[in-house]
């Protein structure tokens, strides 16, 4: 059996400068790999106020009923505080409710979408901490679909806020579509609707691409959002920060000035040369990682191949950083048959 190391120094790019913030909690998360840039008490549970909403838009779109009519039932009757002032037996699409849920914070538009989706809120809350323990939100608890905290009350932290925010941005498009949105239309039959989006730093920073902003007394003002930039996607929450907006684009110009995204393995360019191999090595996936000046140092590349298989995973890639794991991509072989065989050759083989 013969196995061949093949070692790989990444020289990459970026140094790391702590920003400044105001926020009870904080923190900065690449949305493609979830690798967390910034952070400040991110693990400290706190009321979320209506950055719950990003779980209630993220069931929404996930039932796969968006172009759906839903009738507003009894359940608006007790709602207040943020409103998009559904009548009773108003009809609208669900899409349009998660229009007004997400760039009006509709308490409203939150306990139709529930009831609509799972017969009543109780229900849907069930199905919200589901999906969350599924995306990984550990210190999160769910306890209604709007966020308000006087009878009832949603705890998370900024980092399993991030999570979802990182999960919703990067696996549903109707989602990045519509809290990107800053200007929307609806007409129903009782009355139409212009909606401008509450998240100002849409209009604010020139890098954001959507998010949902929050407010309770008891919760304080609370923000998720996302912004792109030279190929990085990111997200950032800050929780209980009376200057929520300029802490966001403070923080995403700090990352952006220390971050880049690299592309450290590329699945086309991917190529390991030996005479021994029968076969051409290949990867299936390309792998891309935010890094930072001193890091570059500290990254490297190692191939691990068994040139006695003949077929299938014949060994992995595997990235590190700090002599750590960042991702282990697996190598396989394609075989080639050889060319213009005799037929007495062939019967032989």
């Amino acid at each position: 059996m013969k196995k061949v190391m093949f070692f790989f120094l990444l020289f990459l790019v970026p140094s790391f400068v702590l920003a400044s913030d105001t926020a009870r909690s904080s923190i900065v998360m690449d949305i493609d790999s979830n690798r967390i840039l910034y952070q400040k008490n991110a693990n400290e549970k706190r009321l979320i106020a209506s950055i719950t909403k990003i779980m209630t838009a993220t069931l929404a779109i996930e039932s796969g009923k968006l172009e759906e009519e839903v009738e507003a039932g009894d359940e608006i009757l007790k709602m207040y505080g943020t409103s998009i002032y559904l009548e009773l037996h108003e009809k609208m699409k669900l899409k349009d409710l998660v229009y007004g849920l997400l760039l009006r914070s509709g308490n409203d538009a939150a306990v139709v979408i529930a009831t609509y989706l799972e017969g009543s809120e109780e229900k849907f809350v069930k199905k919200m901490n589901e999906k969350a323990k599924e995306i990984g939100m550990k210190n999160t608890k769910f306890e209604n679909a709007h966020g308000l905290d006087e009878e009832t009350k949603n705890y998370s932290t900024a980092k399993d806020m991030a999570l979802l925010s990182s999960y919703a941005y990067k696996n549903l498009a109707e989602y990045r579509k519509i809290s990107g949105t800053y200007e929307y239309r609806v007409q129903t039959k009782e009355k139409s609707y212009l909606w401008y989006n509450r998240n100002k730093l849409l209009k604010q920073y020139q890098y954001c691409t959507g998010g949902k902003n929050g407010y309770t007394p008891s919760a304080g003002k609370t923000l998720v959002t996302t912004a792109s930039k030279n190929g990085l996607r990111l997200t950032t929450v800050t929780l209980k920060d009376g200057d929520e907006y300029n802490t966001h684009e403070e923080l995403y110009e700090m990352m952006f000035d220390q971050y880049q995204n690299y592309e450290l393995l590329n699945k086309n360019t991917f190529s390991i040369v030996d005479a021994s191999i029968k076969g051409t090595p290949y990867i299936k996936e390309s792998f891309s990682y935010p890094l930072t000046e001193e890091e570059r140092k500290h990254t490297k590349m190692l191939a691990s191949v068994d040139f006695a298989l003949r077929s299938g995973k014949i060994g992995s890639v595997d990235i590190s950083l700090y002599g750590k794991t960042l991702k282990e991509i697996p190598i396989y072989l394609k075989e080639e048959k050889e060319k213009n065989q005799s037929f007495f050759k062939r019967l032989w083989n």
